[in-house]
């Protein structure tokens, strides 16, 4: 089966069918019915590859994500394909671990493949790339990093207010003494965090003098092991604000088992509110960053710069919110 075809049956011309198909030039909702009516009688399936030379670019969006393994990104990942499949758009799945060399490489093998679009949802990048991507005219999404140009959106997840939101409701609870265990200091969301965490400390504890501050990498086991810092600590903390849930379950088992009971001896507050947070025992006060809303923004701002010639990027600021469950609770008595 033909392109001619497809033309010939809906009485149209091989370039109105090529542009229903592509979506790269407007056609009058009667013509399109027509057309598509025309795709389906026929059982037409338009060869990728060929659609790609034809129109210079694909029906492919590349997605990147830090750390297929934290629960947070298997979520975001599934708003991102359902939004872009709403938009006629196909998700190509790519997992950086972290690493700006792996992100860098993945990017410029998309670009070969003359991908719609890229949705960077990364906390990692090379400032060198986004110069190329610039050049290039890359379609761009990015998660957080700060730019916005022509082609290129950002999404920006609003960590400070989160944080603070983590910290004031601690300091309601009693808490005197509070710790943070931070992501990573090489990474820009990281660091948000960490600063938003001792702009709340000295607002809401002025009293506070010592900044408890240990750094972890946002996954499982770093939280564990900045727990086992934690607990050698001479005057524990009463209560603990975590950059990310996957290390505020790893302090939670760390600390566990050296006998301290949440929220008895120490009250826990994580982030992002992944899918476990709700089933941890005990369950887990956390911010929740809202997955979908994210994926339906980045797809949204994305598309807009594939389908419009020429289109400046937007940025779009995402709310968060505090989710209280059974890991905070006043402490047994102030400390100081």
């Amino acid at each position: 089966m033909r392109i001619k075809d497809v033309a010939q049956e809906a009485g149209v011309s091989t370039a109105t069918v090529s542009h229903v198909i592509n979506q790269t030039k407007f056609v009058t909702d009667e013509t399109r019915q027509r057309v598509l009516a025309a795709v389906e009688k026929l059982n037409f399936y338009p060869n990728a590859h060929a659609r790609t030379l034809a129109s210079g670019r694909s029906n492919i969006i590349g997605l990147l994500i830090s750390d297929i393994s934290n629960p947070f990104f298997p979520e975001l990942v599934k708003s991102i394909e359902a939004e872009a499949f709403e938009q006629g758009f196909n998700i190509m799945l790519f997992n950086t671990n972290y690493d700006a060399g792996r992100a860098a490489d993945y990017v410029r093998r998309l670009i070969e493949l003359k991908v719609a679009g890229v949705a960077l949802m990364t906390a990692e990048l090379d400032p060198a790339l986004i110069d190329e991507l610039a050049r290039k005219e890359v379609r761009v999404v990015f998660n957080d990093l700060g730019i916005v140009s022509q082609y290129m959106s950002n999404i920006v997840l609003d960590y400070s207010a989160g944080i603070d939101e983590a910290v004031r409701h601690l300091v309601s609870l009693g808490h005197k003494r509070i710790a943070h265990i931070a992501g990573s200091s090489q990474i820009r969301s990281g660091v948000i965090r960490r600063d938003a965490f001792v702009e709340a400390v000295n607002r809401y504890l002025p009293e506070m003098q010592e900044m408890l501050i240990f750094e972890g990498d946002f996954r499982f086991e770093s939280g564990r092991l900045a727990a086992t810092e934690i607990l050698n600590m001479e005057n524990l903390p009463t209560a603990i604000v975590v950059a990310n849930d996957m290390m505020a379950l790893g302090a939670m088992q760390e600390l566990k088992a050296n006998g301290i009971k949440i929220p008895q001896d120490i009250s826990i507050v994580g982030f992002d509110d992944i899918a476990f947070a709700s089933l941890s025992e005990p369950a887990l006060t956390t911010v929740c960053s809202p997955r979908v809303e994210i994926g339906r923004r980045a797809i949204e701002a994305l598309v807009t710069t594939i389908k419009i010639p020429n289109q400046q990027g937007i940025e779009i600021k995402i709310p968060t919110y505090l989710i209280v469950r059974e890991s905070s609770a006043p402490p047994k008595k102030s400390k100081s």
